[in-house]
């Protein structure tokens, strides 16, 4: 009987919903890529040299000591300087040294060079994945990042600039995830559960750098910097053959679903029928689209605080607070957890409150970005003058980190509100001009903290974070929209008889505009 082979996928589709087996791994493909590129923060801890570091730095300041002295005033402090956690304040720490004895600006290279990859890649990689396959293009993302991981201690070993070349691959790579998942998510998700699976995909990288600085900072400490590398890459080979047979790049293309859930996702969202060509993207109305602006702008400034919790707390934590690397690497993963919890509750929460109509998706995306700006701002502030009271600043930063979390439910999401059909191009534009913070914060830091490695630098650079902060706010609050843009359906040819089925939702909640 012909009839029984398609009913063996849709057995399986009843028993797991097909749109939740591409959210959960497409969560742990984001896992893998972020985990992979954030592994390196942790891993560097272990692997410079801080001894002759710091020797090469008060050779450095020697030569202006006694200008500075002069100009000093008798009453004026000095920066405050803090003792290991646990220890009397006359007590020196000893160094945990590795071999390479790269500078505080070198290693802010080798930190901000992932992106140089990650600025050329996403715009042409999304024009391939809504054009040809948003699943392949996630695996190739996943593929390069695990290939040039397993060759990291090799190429480290022989020059950093080979550490550069695989950076950059990784970040060619890196830059695929996020266009070819906003692409998968426009296909799949309903508009009214759009929130939390977008949530429960893109929580995966906080679950990648939590368990990634965890794993890092364990696995350097036992067993050295180059097992870092290669544990995590091997781990992360098992991911690709699933994504491989589970996953396709929409319910019509899928054989483990069920009819209802079929007919359910593609009337939704008006996909019932298979387009032949994909619309050409309408350059001039994006780039004089007032919501795509607010999204670009709050996606840039709240990737500058973003990439200074992921890359420079580590540092943060080991400079000024004096934490081990083992203590490092589980102080650091410590918030991202809780983080996990509250993204996909917030994101469960907005979405009923939208589905019964309490909250239209203007109102929710707001206030998710209300909270990932306001409270984490708060937080750096209060990180300024907190001192050295370790384990109270440590909480105060996991409470900032967690309230991150809602940007997933925030701006981060927004693309597919505003133009489903060009969802993967608008986060390849709004995440190249938010890749440059990437680059720019590791050598703002890098230069802030030469020869300065104490919470008087430390307090500059979180106060410009801050500032970029409530500029955010103030933008996607007074800018920001939920509204599908009429020039989302340029291009698109209509079914006139199908025309009243399939008239796209304006807001996904049935509430008049805010």
């Amino acid at each position: 009987m012909p009839e029984e082979v398609p009913a063996k996928g849709s057995v399986l589709g009843k028993l797991v919903p097909a749109r939740y087996v591409l959210a959960l791994l497409g969560s742990i493909g984001m896992a893998i890529v972020y985990g992979l590129k954030v592994n390196l923060s942790v891993a560097m801890v272990a692997m410079v040299n801080h001894t002759a570091i710091k020797a090469a730095n008060l050779d450095l300041e020697h030569g202006h000591l006694q200008l500075n002295v002069s100009a000093l005033a008798p009453t004026e402090d000095l920066p405050e300087e803090c003792s290991t956690p646990g220890a009397p304040t006359n007590v020196t720490a000893k160094v945990e040294d590795g071999p390479f004895s790269w500078s505080e600006p070198l290693q802010g290279t080798l930190l901000s060079c992932y992106f140089w990859g990650y600025l050329v890649s996403q715009i042409p990689l999304a024009h391939v994945a809504e054009n040809f396959s948003a699943k392949w293009v996630m695996l190739f993302s996943v593929a390069i990042n695990v290939v040039c991981t397993l060759l990291t201690p090799v190429f480290t070993k022989l020059h950093y600039g080979g550490l550069i070349l695989m950076r950059v691959l990784e970040g060619v790579g890196g830059g695929a995830s996020f266009p070819a998942m906003h692409v998968m998510i426009a296909s799949w998700a309903p508009p009214t559960e759009r929130m939390v699976m977008s949530t429960i995909i893109y929580v995966g990288t906080s679950a990648g750098t939590a368990l990634s600085i965890l794993l890092a900072g364990l696995l350097s400490a036992k067993w050295g910097w180059e097992s870092v590398f290669y544990v995590m890459g091997a781990l992360s080979c098992i991911w690709m053959l699933l994504w491989v047979i589970l996953v396709q790049d929409n319910p019509n293309k899928q054989r483990f679903i069920s009819p209802e859930e079929r007919q359910m996702i593609t009337s939704s969202l008006g996909t019932e029928e298979k387009t032949e060509h994909h619309p050409a993207v309408p350059w001039g109305k994006v780039f004089t689209s007032v919501p795509f602006w607010a999204i670009l702008i709050a996606h840039t400034c709240s990737n500058f605080g973003w990439y200074m919790f992921l890359i420079e707390i580590p540092f943060y934590m080991k400079q000024v607070l004096k934490f081990n690397v083992a203590s490092n690497a589980a102080l650091s993963a410590l918030p991202y957890f809780p983080m996990i919890i509250f993204s996909i509750c917030l994101g469960k929460l907005l979405d009923t409150l939208q589905a019964k109509g309490k909250i239209s998706t203007t109102f929710a995306r707001k206030t998710a970005t209300t909270i990932c700006t306001i409270i984490p701002g708060i937080c750096l502030l209060v990180l300024c003058y907190i001192g050295c009271r370790h384990y109270e600043a440590v909480t105060v930063m996991s409470v900032g980190i967690v309230a991150m979390g809602a940007m997933f439910s925030g701006f981060l999401s927004n693309h597919i509100d505003i133009a489903p059909n060009f969802a993967g191009t608008l986060v390849a534009l709004t995440n190249t001009a938010a890749t440059l913070p990437g680059i720019v914060v590791p050598l703002f830091v890098g230069f802030v903290t030469h020869g300065n490695q104490n919470i008087g630098a430390w307090r500059i650079i979180f106060g410009v974070t801050i500032v970029l902060f409530a500029l955010e706010f103030l933008v996607f609050v007074f800018l920001g929209s939920g509204s599908e843009q009429s020039w989302n359906k340029a291009g698109v040819q209509k079914d006139p008889e199908a025309k009243d089925e399939k008239t796209p939702l304006k807001e996904t909640a049935p509430v008049a505009k805010p």
